[in-house]
C-alpha cells in the first residue's frame, strides 16, 4: 500500500510539476506570509556517480519552486520541487561504456549519462540573526527520463545521439541533503546558498555502488515578498 501511495504522490507531483511554476508567478504574493515564504529555486548543479570509471561532473541548470515553512522560533521546513533538474556523470569512459553496454561510435566525442529527475527535499533549516542560514534532510527523487548522449564535433561536422536507458536505471532516489546560504536581502529578499546532496540507492538496478551525488549552487527568489512588506508599511 505504502508503494503504491509514493507512486501515485510523485506522480502527481510530476504532472502538476510545471503547472505549479507558473502558479506561482501568478499567487506568489497570495501565498507569503509570516510563516510561509514561497518562491522559484534556481540554479546550477553539478553532478556524478560514484563507482564508475569516470570523475567528471556533469553541470546542468535546474529550475523549481519552493516553500518555507515556519515551524518555532529560528526553526523551519524547506520543501518543494526542482521540476527540472539532472543528475548523471561527464565523459564516460569506455569502461563505463562497456558496463553499461552503451553504443560506442567511430570517430572522437564525448559520452555522458543524464538523468531527468523531479527532486523533493524536506530539510530542517536553521536561520542566524545574521542572515546566515542552515539546513539538513533527506531528499527524494523520482526519475521519468534517462540516456546516454553521444557528442562530437569532428570534421566541421556536429553530431548529437541519444541511447536512452531508463530500464537500467532505479526510478527512486533517496539521501541526505546538507547546505548553507544566506539571504541578501536582509530577511526579505532573495537567497543565495549551496547544499550538497548524498545518493543511497544505487542509479543502476545491476551495478552496486554507484550512487547519485551533487553540488547545488542555488538561488531562492521569494514571490510577492516585496508586495506584502508594502502593504504592511501602508497600513501602518
Amino acid at each position: 500500500m505504502k508503494k503504491y501511495f509514493l507512486i501515485i504522490t510523485f506522480l502527481l507531483v510530476g504532472i502538476t510539476a510545471q503547472s505549479q511554476i507558473l502558479i506561482s508567478l501568478l499567487l506568489g504574493d497570495k501565498l507569503n506570509s509570516d510563516g510561509l515564504e514561497f518562491g522559484l529555486e534556481t540554479g546550477f548543479n553539478w553532478s556524478k556517480i560514484s563507482n564508475l570509471d569516470s570523475s567528471k561532473s556533469l553541470a546542468t541548470w535546474n529550475l523549481g519552486f519552493y516553500f518555507d515553512i515556519r515551524m518555532k522560533n529560528q526553526w523551519y521546513l524547506y520543501t518543494g520541487v526542482l521540476a527540472k533538474s539532472n543528475l548523471g556523470l561527464h565523459k564516460l569512459t569506455t569502461a563505463d561504456l562497456e558496463l553499461l553496454d552503451a553504443t560506442i561510435y567511430e570517430g572522437k566525442g564525448d559520452y555522458s549519462q543524464k538523468m531527468n529527475y523531479f527532486l523533493v527535499p524536506a530539510l530542517a533549516k536553521y536561520k542566524f540573526d545574521n542572515y546566515m542560514y542552515v539546513e539538513g534532510g533527506p531528499q527524494f527523487g523520482l526519475m521519468y527520463k534517462s540516456w546516454i548522449e553521444y557528442n562530437s564535433d569532428e570534421g566541421g561536422k556536429e553530431a548529437k545521439i541519444k541511447e536512452f536507458n531508463k530500464d537500467m536505471i532505479n526510478k527512486f532516489d533517496a539521501g541526505f541533503t546538507f547546505g548553507l546560504g544566506y539571504n541578501i536581502g536582509k530577511g526579505k529578499g532573495m537567497t543565495i546558498g549551496a547544499k550538497y546532496y548524498f545518493g543511497l540507492i544505487d542509479v543502476y538496478k545491476d551495478i552496486s555502488g554507484t550512487k547519485n551525488n551533487s553540488l547545488f549552487l542555488k538561488v531562492n527568489i521569494p514571490i510577492g515578498a516585496g508586495k506584502k512588506s508594502e502593504s504592511v508599511k501602508k497600513n501602518e
